[in-house]
């Protein structure tokens, strides 16, 4: 004959029984990600990396992305001593740690140009941007800087020129890298601001190009 559970016992069953699926819940929610997950992380964050690095060397951004940076090194350094990595996954490890390590470099080695021509512009440069005469800004409004190659194009020459007017350098700027890096910002921006278009001017002002891209709504 099965035992009757009187009302308090049945209480304290179900009370157990919610507190064992809320501690089930719980644990899965404070899952680490795996290394697999991380790596994946690491190298996207690369990516990025590489973009806003691109547009702060092209004019497009104030200052260098160095919160971008402190993820990477942090993750860089967290899979090093990350000690269940399987073979094929410290490969995968070692490789993007190698690919950061030279993008390290060539920002590095750039930055210093950028800080020593500041000092020491040549003749040629200092006269152009003398004698460049400030301009009203050229607008453009993208939606969908990847399609629209339209208006990507008449700000890259808006840009060339601009840059031509200066004295600056303008050889290291080819369309198809300017255009994936437009998009690339455009999205960015969208995403984080939840605009629909992004708005781009171009003027010379001080003698200097002024290239900046803000949210429309």
């Amino acid at each position: 004959m099965p035992i009757r559970e009187n009302k308090f016992a049945r209480r304290a069953r179900e009370r157990d029984e919610n507190t064992s699926t809320n501690t089930k819940k719980v644990l899965y929610r404070d899952q680490q990600p795996t290394p697999e997950e991380q790596l994946a992380r690491l190298e996207e964050d690369i990516r990025r990396l590489k973009v806003e690095f691109d547009i702060y060397f092209n004019g497009a951004a104030k200052r260098p992305p160095y919160d971008t940076k402190g993820r990477v090194d942090t993750l860089i350094k967290r899979l090093a001593d990350e000690r269940t990595l399987s073979f094929a996954q410290r490969y995968h490890y070692n490789s993007l740690a190698a690919r950061y390590s030279s993008f390290m470099q060539l920002w590095r080695r750039t930055m210093q140009e950028r800080e020593e021509g500041r000092g020491h512009a040549s003749r040629r440069q200092a006269h152009a941007a003398a004698a460049a005469p400030e301009s009203k800004p050229s607008t453009f409004v993208c939606a969908d800087a990847r399609g629209d190659v339209q208006t990507v194009r008449g700000l890259y020459d808006a840009l060339v020129e601009a840059r031509r007017r200066c004295g600056e350098p303008t050889e290291d700027l080819s369309f198809s890298r300017f255009h994936r890096m437009i998009a690339e910002k455009s999205e960015a921006l969208k995403e984080r601001v939840g605009c629909e278009r992004v708005h781009f001017s171009v003027a010379v002002q001080d003698g200097r190009v002024q290239f900046k891209a803000k949210a429309e709504k």
